[in-house]
C-alpha cells in the first residue's frame, strides 16, 4: 500500500500503482468525470499514470490553471491529428499550450494555407473528439524515436530529438496520431466539446530568421460550448478596447514608418495624460524619500560590459554606435541601472546616508524583432519609471516592503484591484544563466519571500523567471476583461554592487557592500498606458483624463459666454475646451461621447441668462443645470474619490 496525501492534509491508503483517476473515483464519480490531470509531488501527470510510491496528489480540473494547460496542450495534438488526416504529409514543429489556448507550428510543404481552411479543421477536430480517443503514453529509446520520425520524414521532430537524453523520451498517441511529447495529457479527446481556430501567422523554426518559416495556427477549445460563446464575446469586447484603435481615435499616440517601427510618438493629448502619470508618481516618490535624477540616452560600451548586460544581451540588441575616435563605442541605453550605479559612486557613502533612492523616468532602447512589435505593449523605445535603492543588508526587507506599498498605491489609484504577486526565482537546475554567488541569491530570494508574506500578498512562485542578476517580485494584474498583464516589478540585486565595486563605510569604520533594489511600479509608461486604455476602455479616471469637459454652445452667439466659462473653470485647474464647430448640438454631443470626454457643458439662452451650464456626463446623460461653482465642486468631489 502507498500513502496519498491530499491538498486538505488528509492521508488515504491505496494499492501501489493506483492512478489519480482511481483516487478521484474513490472520492466521487462526479469528481472523476472532471479530472483532467493530477499534480503528483509538484509535477503534473496524466491522471491515468500509475503512482508507485507515497505521494502528495492534487486532482486538476478545468478550474485549475494546470488543468487548462493540459486541456489546451491536448487540443494542440487533436488539431495536429486533424491536420494530418486532412493534409497528408504535413510536418510538425512544436504545439504548446499558451495563456489562452494553444498553437501548432506546421509545414504544409507546397500547400497554400489560410483562415479559409479553419472551418474544415474545426469540423474534423470535433469529429475526432467525439470518438473519445485515449491519450496513451509510451517511453521510447532515442534510436527508436529517430527511426520513427526518419521513416515519417519529419525533420523538425528529428531536430528536437537531437537535444534529448536517451531514456527520457516519450511518445503520446491518440487515434492515428503519434507525437514526440513529455505530456501530460487529458484522459481522452471526449473532454473537448467546442473548438475555434483563431489566427494563422508565420513563425521561423526555432525562432531563427535564417531557418524555414512555418505556419503557426492558433486555436482555443472548451469543455462546454457555452464557454466558447462567452470567450468569443470577450474577444469582441477586447477589439473595441484595443489600445491601438482607441489611441488613434482619442489622438493619444502614433507610429510612423519614417521614424521607425516600435518607436511611439506621443500626441498632445497623450503627452498630457503621460505627464500627469509622471507627476502623480513623482509626488508619491518624493514623499517616500526618492531623489529624481536624469541620465543620458547612451552609454559607453564598457559600462554594459561591467554590468554584464553586454554579455547577456549585446548580440541581440541595437548594435554599438562608433565614434570618429578609433575603438570608441557607445550603446543606446537598454536600462538605467548601470548609470545609477555610477551615480552612487560619485562620492563616498556612509551607513548614515543609506538608503539612497535614485528615481528616473528614463527612456531606454531594446531591439525587438519586427514581428513581435505590438502597439505600446511591445516597442523598441520606452520610458521606465525606474528607481534604484542602495541600502544596507539589514535594510533590504523594510525597503522592499515600502516599495510594495508604493506599487499597491499606484494600482489602487488607477483602478487595478485584481492582481497576483509573482515571486520570480532562479531556475535551480540551470544556474549558469545567472550571475552571482549562491549565497547572495539565497539572501535575495529569502528577502522577497519574507516581505511578500509579511505584506499579506496573494503570491505564486515561478522558478526560472528571475532576472539574470537577481530574483524579483512581478505584479500580474487582471484587467476588466480578466486578461493578465505583468506591470509593476521589484528586484533585489546583490550582484551589480559587486560588479561596480560599490561601497559604504559602516559604523565599524570598515568598507561594506550595499544591496541594490530595482523597482518600477508602472513597468514602462508605454505598456502601462496601453493596459490602462484597455482596462477602462478609454474612460480614464477624471483626474487623468486629458480633457475633463467640453463646452458645447448651441450657436455662435453664445461663444463669448462659453469663453468666459472656460476661463473661469481653467482658473480652478480644471481642463477643458470649447467645440466651436458649426454643427447641431446633437452631433456635438455624439462626437463628445465618442471621444469619451467625461463632461459636456451645454450653453444656450437660458444658461447664459442665468449664468449657469447644462451638464451631461459621458455614459450617463443629463445631470441638469448647475452654477459653475456647483460644477467645479462636482469635479473636485469625483477627483478626490
Amino acid at each position: 500500500m502507498i500513502n496519498i496525501t491530499l491538498p486538505d492534509g488528509s492521508v488515504r491508503q491505496y494499492e501501489k500503482g493506483t492512478s489519480a483517476h482511481q483516487i478521484a473515483l474513490s472520492i466521487s464519480e462526479g469528481l472523476a468525470r472532471n479530472v483532467l490531470a493530477a499534480e503528483v509531488n509538484g509535477q503534473v501527470w496524466d491522471s491515468t499514470r500509475p503512482i508507485e510510491e507515497d505521494s502528495s496528489v492534487k486532482l486538476l480540473t478545468w478550474n485549475d490553471p494546470e488543468g487548462k494547460t493540459t486541456f489546451w496542450h491536448s487540443s494542440a495534438h487533436l488539431m495536429a491529428e486533424a491536420l494530418e488526416a486532412l493534409y497528408p504529409g504535413t510536418k510538425f514543429g512544436i504545439g504548446p499550450a499558451i495563456e489562452t489556448g494553444f498553437y501548432y507550428d506546421v509545414d504544409f510543404g507546397e500547400k497554400e494555407f489560410s483562415s479559409d481552411d479553419f472551418k474544415a479543421i474545426e469540423t474534423k477536430m470535433i469529429e475526432l473528439a467525439k470518438q473519445k480517443e485515449i491519450f496513451t503514453r509510451e517511453s521510447v529509446s532515442k534510436a527508436d524515436a529517430i527511426k520513427y520520425f526518419t521513416d515519417k520524414g519529419d525533420e523538425y521532430k528529428l531536430d528536437l530529438i537531437e537535444g534529448l537524453e536517451d531514456g527520457k523520451i516519450t511518445f503520446y498517441t491518440q487515434g492515428q496520431f503519434t507525437d514526440l511529447c513529455r505530456g501530460p495529457h487529458i484522459p481522452n479527446t471526449g473532454f473537448v466539446k467546442a473548438v475555434k481556430l483563431m489566427n494563422v501567422a508565420g513563425a521561423y523554426w526555432r525562432g531563427d530568421e535564417t531557418k524555414k518559416q512555418l505556419t503557426r495556427i492558433y486555436g482555443v477549445t472548451f469543455p462546454k460550448a457555452s464557454e466558447l460563446t462567452e470567450y468569443l464575446a470577450m474577444i469582441e469586447e477586447a477589439k473595441k478596447r484595443d489600445h491601438r484603435k482607441l489611441g488613434k481615435e482619442l489622438e493619444l499616440f502614433m507610429f510612423s514608418e519614417k521614424v521607425g517601427a516600435g518607436l511611439p510618438m506621443w500626441l498632445p493629448k497623450g503627452t498630457a495624460l503621460r505627464e500627469r502619470l509622471v507627476n502623480f508618481l513623482t509626488k508619491a516618490q518624493s514623499k517616500s524619500g526618492y531623489e529624481q535624477v536624469v541620465t543620458p540616452h547612451i552609454g559607453n560600451k564598457n559600462l554594459y560590459v561591467t554590468s554584464g548586460h553586454w554579455d547577456k544581451y549585446g548580440k541581440d540588441s541595437f548594435q554599438p554606435i562608433k565614434t570618429p575616435q578609433e575603438g570608441e563605442e557607445f550603446f543606446l541605453k537598454p536600462m538605467n541601472c548601470p548609470h545609477h550605479c555610477e551615480m552612487y559612486k560619485f562620492k563616498p557613502r556612509s551607513y548614515k546616508d543609506l538608503p539612497v533612492r535614485f528615481a528616473e523616468f528614463g527612456t531606454v532602447y531594446r531591439y525587438e524583432q519586427s514581428g513581435e512589435l505590438h502597439g505600446l505593449t511591445r516597442v523598441r523605445g520606452f520610458t521606465q519609471d525606474d528607481a534604484h535603492l542602495f541600502c544596507m543588508p539589514e535594510q533590504v526587507k523594510d525597503e522592499f516592503k515600502k516599495v510594495i506599498d508604493l506599487v499597491l498605491f499606484v494600482f489602487k489609484s488607477l483602478g487595478f484591484e485584481n492582481y497576483t504577486a509573482q515571486i520570480s526565482l532562479r531556475d535551480p537546475d540551470n544556474k549558469s544563466k545567472y550571475i552571482g554567488s549562491d549565497e547572495n541569491w539565497k539572501l535575495a530570494e529569502s528577502a522577497i519571500v519574507e516581505a511578500a508574506q509579511e505584506k499579506g500578498l496573494n503570491t505564486v512562485v515561478e522558478y526560472g523567471e528571475a532576472a539574470f542578476y537577481g530574483p524579483k517580485l512581478d505584479f500580474m494584474v487582471k484587467d476588466a476583461l480578466g486578461r493578465k498583464w505583468q506591470l509593476g516589478t521589484i528586484q533585489v540585486d546583490y550582484n551589480l554592487p559587486e560588479r561596480f565595486e560599490l561601497e559604504y563605510t559602516g559604523s565599524d569604520n570598515l568598507k561594506h557592500r550595499p544591496v541594490m533594489i530595482h523597482r518600477a511600479p508602472f513597468g514602462s509608461l508605454e505598456r502601462f498606458v496601453a493596459v490602462l486604455i484597455e482596462h477602462c476602455a478609454g474612460n480614464f479616471p477624471l483626474w487623468l483624463s486629458p480633457e475633463q469637459f467640453t463646452i458645447l454652445p448651441i450657436s455662435e452667439k453664445y461663444e463669448d459666454y462659453a469663453k468666459k466659462v472656460l476661463d473661469e473653470l481653467n482658473n480652478s485647474d480644471i481642463r477643458g475646451l470649447i467645440d466651436y464647430r458649426d454643427e447641431k448640438i446633437g452631433r456635438k454631443i455624439r462626437d463628445a461621447e465618442v471621444k469619451k470626454i467625461p463632461y459636456m457643458l451645454i450653453i444656450g439662452d437660458k444658461e447664459m441668462a442665468e449664468g449657469k451650464v447644462s451638464v451631461r456626463k459621458h455614459g450617463t446623460g443629463d445631470l441638469g443645470e448647475m452654477t459653475l461653482e456647483e460644477f467645479n465642486n462636482l469635479l473636485i468631489k469625483e477627483i478626490t474619490v
